[in-house]
């Protein structure tokens, strides 16, 4: 089991940027997929982005593609999320997230191991 730990969240205004960081131990982290979700109160958990385990493959969620950006360091263990052009409904807890594969997709299914989340808040 890989523990994963998030950090980065915090409070911005609408337009600003945050960069959330993962860090993953216990596992090994490259031979998997990453991905990022996000759950705001009273809504389901909403995929965000995932990277394969090379970093060559990206997918986001329709709702952020064009203004996140996923990537990861392999030789440190670690996948981050750029957050651009912040809206007020991207207000969320984020949580980072290890696939089953070297490739995942889009359901919470596709992954086993979770951080316990990061808060974004942005104010309009």
């Amino acid at each position: 089991q890989v523990q994963l730990v998030e950090s980065g969240g915090g409070l911005v205004q609408t337009g600003g940027s945050l960069r959330l960081s993962c860090a993953a131990s216990g596992g090994t982290f490259s031979s998997f997929a990453m991905g990022w979700f996000r759950q705001a109160p009273g809504k389901e958990r909403e995929f965000v982005a995932m990277i394969s385990r090379s970093g060559e493959m990206k997918l986001y969620g329709q709702s952020v593609e064009g203004r996140f950006t996923i990537s990861r360091d392999n030789s440190k263990n670690t996948v981050d999320l750029q957050m651009n052009s912040l809206k007020p409904e991207d207000t969320a807890l984020y949580y980072c997230t290890k696939g089953r594969r070297t490739i995942a997709a889009t359901q919470p299914s596709d992954y086993d191991d979770w951080g316990q989340g990061t808060q974004v808040t942005v104010s309009s």
